[in-house]
């Protein structure tokens, strides 16, 4: 029960971080999810520097790994929110921005976990 309660307290506050976000750079003006891209690869980033602090060190508990790795990064980051989005894009005819949208989440995502990992091992 006591991993439960920390993966849904991460995740609130996941969430709220995201919807702020969202709300900061997903402007009608902007035609483009930055906040939901910016979540994703901050959230892919976060995660590669806590799974791999975690691989290399004892310092972090299980109850921290699953509060912020698991609760945090999890409801900070979005696939739903992107589908969503890249539907609109396409429904719309805005094969450029589906394009750039998709690419740049899922290569920019891995690079954040990749580069997450490596600074982990400067920590």
């Amino acid at each position: 029960m006591k991993q439960a309660l920390l993966v849904f307290v991460g995740g609130g506050f996941g969430s709220v971080s995201r919807y702020i976000l969202g709300k900061w750079l997903n402007k009608v003006e902007y035609a483009f999810p930055y906040g939901t891209l910016l979540s994703n690869i901050l959230g892919s980033l976060l995660i590669g520097i806590i799974l791999g602090y975690l691989a290399k060190t004892s310092n972090v508990s299980e109850s921290q790994s699953l509060l912020l790795a698991t609760g945090f990064c999890g409801g900070f980051t979005t696939f739903s929110a992107f589908a969503y989005e890249n539907q609109l894009f396409l429904k719309n005819g805005d094969y450029f921005s589906f394009l750039s949208y998709t690419f740049g989440s899922i290569i920019v995502g891995f690079l954040a976990v990749f580069l997450g990992l490596y600074l982990s091992k400067l920590i």
